[in-house]
């Protein structure tokens, strides 16, 4: 009886743990489903709209370059997910399988930059990104390029494959190279199927990092066709600023391809880690 006591006492706490986290987004959903005669701000919050209509996505979506914002956002968040993925597990393979002078220098060395907050080095990063003409006023590739690259690898990522590929029995590299399989054969056919979990958290928190970055794209970008949608969605505070339903609706239609995105990965969250490479 007293475990259940606590088990109920415990699961209750979670509830409502869960309930107050969730009440922002569910507020924002709210606000933007309510009709402009619905006071927004009412106290307690109405959560159900009593003038339930759709006009605010759909006004939004006219009187804003949504589609192009979207374009945007994907073509920078692909391109970064993309590039930590490779870029992360390169660096993370010797780092975890390879002997060499100063490995755990170099390991260390890269740990140590994840104390270091990006708005600590935004300015010289700002400055070799207009030195290297990654700026939109040259191109858009140049544009979207100065958007991927100062992203384009994490210490996370690297600090994160390399413990995914400590996890590898030795055993399995070995029997690849007894196959016949030179290094770069067991890294790409032998390692990658077996850490593809791994792979797929890192690719989770990379796309919501980038699809969510507001301040290095509202400092690059200079002209409004290159916004990403965080931008623009900011943008909408300038132009409706007595609207916030567009400004609610925008918020969550910029939400949308982050939960499509995550569960599109999240079959990759799964204990068989070897199924891969056995298959393989």
């Amino acid at each position: 009886m007293k475990k259940l006591i606590e088990k109920i006492t415990t699961h209750s706490i979670l509830i409502f743990v869960s309930l107050l986290s969730i009440f922002p987004f569910i507020w924002l959903i709210s606000t933007s489903l309510k009709g402009v005669n619905e006071n927004i701000f009412a106290y307690p919050p109405k959560i159900i709209p009593s003038d339930f209509t759709w006009a605010n996505y759909t006004g939004v979506w006219k009187q804003v370059d949504f589609i192009r914002y979207f374009i945007n956002s994907m073509v920078v968040a692909g391109g970064t997910v993309f590039l930590n993925l490779i870029l992360s597990a390169m660096a993370g393979y010797p780092l975890a399988r390879m002997n060499f002078k100063g490995k755990k220098t170099a390991f260390f060395a890269i740990l140590a930059t994840i104390m270091i907050p990006f708005q600590a080095i935004m300015l010289p990063v700002y400055i070799i990104t207009l030195k290297l003409n990654l700026t939109d006023n040259i191109s858009d590739f140049s544009g979207f390029m100065g958007l991927i690259l100062p992203f384009a690898v994490s210490a996370f990522g690297i600090f994160l494959m390399r413990q995914a590929f400590l996890g590898i029995p030795k055993e399995m590299e070995e029997a690849a190279i007894v196959d016949g399989c030179n290094v770069w054969q067991v890294f790409t056919k032998v390692l990658i199927p077996m850490v593809k979990p791994s792979l797929a958290v890192l690719a989770i928190f990379t796309f919501i990092g980038s699809w969510g970055e507001f301040l290095w794209p509202s400092i690059v970008l200079t002209k409004e066709s290159m916004y990403t949608l965080p931008v623009g969605v900011n943008n909408l505070q300038g132009m409706f600023s007595s609207n916030w339903r567009f400004i609610a609706a925008g918020s969550i239609l910029a939400t949308i391809p982050i939960l499509i995105f995550f569960l599109a990965m999240q079959r990759y969250f799964i204990s068989g880690e070897n199924e891969g490479a056995v298959k393989g």
